[in-house]
């Protein structure tokens, strides 16, 4: 059975340590839950934003006549004319339309433009603090992760020819695994598991990958993937989206679908992947869809009526696509989490690398390319960033901490920090109404039907409005 062999001791001496502290982080939820707080507030600082939430949402007193016992009413009625009755009757209807518009009313008021002041400024402190004491608190890890024996697995690997993905491919295949790299470049990849090949000879059997194309500018092009993969008809056990842009500096850029870069590469088009790979997975249960995310979603902020930021309301920089396009991430993947049944044996995560040197930096400004290269102890090389991503994809306690959250009825699926210990994401990612808003619009942007998940469980046939013409 796949994921079958534990980790020893020896070699990962703070996996037995994920329950433990994922009992500390729901500790930090227990108000929540118990006190029915609305989601969107901190979880952190729960006691100052509880207040901050109720006065936020309260809605206007209505008065006591109108809101009395429609009982003693009927008992107070109870001689009157019919005439009186539906005149009775017609003012509780008025009543009610008053409150019901007074509600939307107040809930207008209140939606959220953006982040407030507090959020964006603990999310900011977040990410200092994490750029200078990462190294410290994933000090206990080694460097390279040693890996169980994986060699029942096979694992699609996006983006797999530079940096974190490189990494990931690699440890993964000289461990056993059987990797697709999923890739823009079909002949840089060749090149790379020609190098490979020539560097494992005589340590032991021949490395087990290959190459599909993939471009994830194109959502024609993923469902072709898709469709390929799933016409071997062999399982998946391993799907990891890793490929990623953040083009800092450069101006508003779309795809040939209508989309945002940054929304279609790091969300849309992962998303339509992991969606349309479902039959595969099922057939590899237990399985794992891994997000590679950033902890730069903690300054995000996703407007569900303009995920391509091209209404004006929100001012476009390379930051809030970025940003915007991972929070979205971890939002659509909560509610996959949620969506998949348990007997289906799928586990959805999402991690976080850290802030590492990778081909990511390339589209920096040179002035911040320089600080990179100054500052080489605080960030993650490309091998140290890929731990967080290995340990999520081959630790044994993974699917039942995953399962763990879902029978607690968790707002978030499983998040895993760069120090392989489970976390929360940021305190936006739990606003639930938001998320299933980011799903509705998710398979919207994508050409799916809202039921396309249970359908394709169930192993039935979906169509997606790309692809289909190719």
């Amino acid at each position: 059975m796949p994921f079958s062999s534990p980790l020893k001791v020896t070699e990962q001496p703070e996996s037995n340590l994920l329950f433990k502290t994922a009992n500390l982080q729901r500790l930090r939820f227990d108000t929540i839950i118990h006190n029915n707080i609305n989601p969107t507030v901190d979880i952190i600082h729960t006691p100052l934003l509880k207040t901050w939430n109720q006065d936020l949402i309260s809605v206007p007193a209505i008065p006591k006549a109108e809101t009395a016992n429609p009982e003693r009413k009927m008992a107070s009625q109870s001689s009157s004319s019919e005439k009186g009755k539906g005149k009775e009757k017609e003012k509780e209807e008025e009543v009610e339309e008053e409150n019901e518009k007074s509600v939307e009313g107040v809930k207008e008021k209140v939606k959220k433009k953006g982040l407030g002041w507090m959020e964006w400024l603990r999310g900011w402190m977040y990410i200092i603090y994490e750029m200078l004491f990462q190294r410290i608190s994933a000090s206990h890890l080694q460097n390279p992760m040693p890996l169980p024996p994986i060699n029942d697995l096979t694992c699609i690997v996006t983006g797999s020819t530079s940096g974190i993905g490189k990494e990931i491919a690699r440890q993964l295949a000289e461990s056993g695994a059987h990797i697709i790299m999923a890739v823009r470049n079909p002949k840089a990849a060749n090149d790379l598991i020609k190098k490979w090949q020539e560097e494992w000879s005589g340590r032991g059997l021949p490395l087990n990958i290959e190459v599909m194309e993939l471009d994830l500018l194109s959502l024609d092009s993923v469902v072709r993937f898709a469709e390929a993969w799933n016409a071997r008809t062999g399982p998946l056990h391993v799907l990891i989206n890793n490929a990623g842009i953040f083009s800092i500096g450069e101006p508003q850029k779309f795809s040939k679908d209508g989309n945002e870069e940054h929304m279609q590469v790091n969300h849309l088009a992962p998303a339509l992947l992991s969606i349309l790979l479902l039959p595969s997975l099922v057939r590899g249960s237990p399985s794992r869809i891994i997000n590679v995310n950033s902890i730069m979603h903690y300054v995000g902020f996703v407007d569900t009526e303009d995920m391509n930021v091209v209404s004006g309301k929100r001012k476009y920089t390379s930051l809030v696509g970025y940003t915007s396009s991972k929070l979205a991430q971890v939002m659509f993947s909560s509610v996959l989490h949620k969506r998949l049944p348990a007997e289906a044996g799928i586990s959805v995560v999402c991690v976080s690398p850290g802030i590492v040197q990778t081909n990511v930096a390339r589209d920096l400004p040179k002035i911040v390319q320089a600080g990179y290269h100054l500052i080489p102890y605080f960030i993650f090389s490309a091998e140290e960033g890929s731990r967080s991503t290995l340990f999520a994809a081959t630790d044994p306690q993974v699917p039942e901490y995953c399962e763990m959250l879902k029978a607690d009825e968790w707002p978030v699926c499983a998040f895993i920090s760069q120090d392989c210990r489970p976390t929360n994401p940021s305190e936006e990612s739990h606003n639930l109404e938001t998320s299933y808003k980011v799903w509705e619009k998710t398979l919207e942007m994508v050409g799916l039907p809202s039921d396309a998940v249970e359908r394709l469980i169930e192993g039935e046939e979906v169509e997606c409005k790309y692809g289909a013409s190719q």
